[in-house]
């Protein structure tokens, strides 16, 4: 990656190109080691990107989802498991974006994050459940200015670098399971006991362990909209297009990576036709296909902000869990074409042409939330929910 001409750059393309660089170089010490990314994420620190989502009045830049996703595409060229990181913490950010700006102390909390370019972590499973986050078993407890709350969290994401963790809970302790809050937590609130390892075969760097959490703070540290009404309004539309713009990102550097070896084997013998050049016509078409399935999920995002009954409706959760399906089955096609391009050269780790890393990483996407669960969800609102039939909204 060819900084030289951006080295004193400002614009966000060119802070994540940097971060991506410092990423790409420690990449497969992490997966390796299974270790989390801190050189990377030290460098999205050192580029002020963890609070450019916030409003300027807050601190912030005010940026777009779009102008988010776009970053997690570049850094996931360079470190999938940094670019997720770095989703991971931008979804968070936009539940305090989205329900947090009318509370003070989370207006004050937002301004500490692009101050102090803190780190966000999640939250959201819990042993019993599984992977639905609209569930939770244990309940808050709140009892005149405070709040406490013990969790069995199966998976937090890099919870032992993060500086804050966001926490899903019931709302009180009779409230049903899907009643639920999310309350953040600051570093110097809570404990963890570490109960699961995060051994997994891709996405390692996450470092996403399980813990006992035990957590007391103040009660208006509780997000003051219910969760399902976060979880409908920004964080599941978050979470599928962030996710899917760094998928789409380790697919496009699978094709990278087949592409220059194609390259110097027609460097090797010109006026010949190299192998696997009409797979790279192929890869090209099922990338273009995906990056236009995000984008118009985007673009979808972007205007339903700016109407909240269409951003809670039933078509508009359809839409957005079909770009997470469609883009998480069809990064695995290009990245095995791609493979099957570069040959041994891309099975053996350590040569240019490496996918070892990109292979296992990608395999993450189907479960991340469980495309099952998500169709299964998706079936239900189709018994009631007319399917689009025409191209123009």
């Amino acid at each position: 990656m060819d900084l030289s001409s951006t080295s004193t750059d400002k614009t966000l393309k060119a802070r994540a190109s940097r971060v991506a660089a410092v990423a790409a170089q420690h990449a497969d010490d992490v997966d390796k080691a299974g270790r989390f990314p801190k050189e990377a994420v030290d460098a999205m620190k050192a580029e002020r990107l963890m609070g450019i989502q916030i409003p300027l009045d807050c601190g912030g830049e005010g940026r777009s989802t779009s102008e988010i996703a776009e970053l997690c595409t570049i850094m996931a060229q360079g470190c999938a498991a940094s670019a997720m990181i770095f989703a991971m913490h931008q979804i968070k950010v936009s539940s305090l974006v989205s329900h947090g700006t009318e509370a003070a102390w989370h207006r004050d909390f937002m301004r500490r994050i692009c101050a102090e370019q803190l780190l966000l972590g999640s939250a959201t499973t819990e042993g019993g459940i599984g992977g639905n986050l609209r569930n939770s078993i244990c309940a808050i407890e709140v009892e005149g200015e405070r709040c406490r709350l013990e969790k069995d969290a199966t998976v937090i994401s890099y919870g032992k670098q993060a500086d804050a963790i966001l926490i899903t809970s019931r709302a009180h302790k009779d409230a049903p399971p899907s009643d639920q809050v999310m309350t953040v937590f600051l570093k110097d609130q809570y404990s963890l006991e570490q109960t699961h390892v995060w051994d997994t075969m891709g996405m390692r760097g996450t470092c996403s362990d399980g813990f006992l959490f035990k957590g007391e703070a103040p009660a208006e540290q509780i997000l003051p909209k219910p969760f399902a009404e976060i979880a409908a309004q920004s964080m599941l539309a978050s979470s599928h297009l962030l996710w899917s713009a760094l998928w789409y990102g380790i697919a496009v550097d699978a094709f990278a990576k087949a592409q220059s070896f194609v390259r110097a084997a027609a460097r090797k013998a010109p006026g010949t036709q190299p192998p696997g050049l009409v797979q790279l016509a192929e890869m090209s078409s099922q990338l273009q296909v995906i990056r236009s399935n995000i984008q118009a999920g985007l673009t979808s995002y972007e205007q339903a902000l700016k109407d909240r009954d269409r951003l809670s409706s039933m078509g508009f959760a359809v839409a957005m869990n079909n770009v997470k399906i469609a883009s998480s089955e069809m990064i695995l096609p290009v990245i095995n074409q791609a493979l099957r391009v570069c040959g041994i050269m891309g099975y053996k780790n350590g040569t240019p042409y490496s996918l070892g890393r990109h292979l296992r990483d990608a395999h993450s996407a189907e479960l991340m939330i469980s495309n099952d669960r998500i169709l299964g969800n998706t079936a239900t609102m189709l018994l009631v929910h007319k399917q689009e039939t025409g191209l123009l909204g």
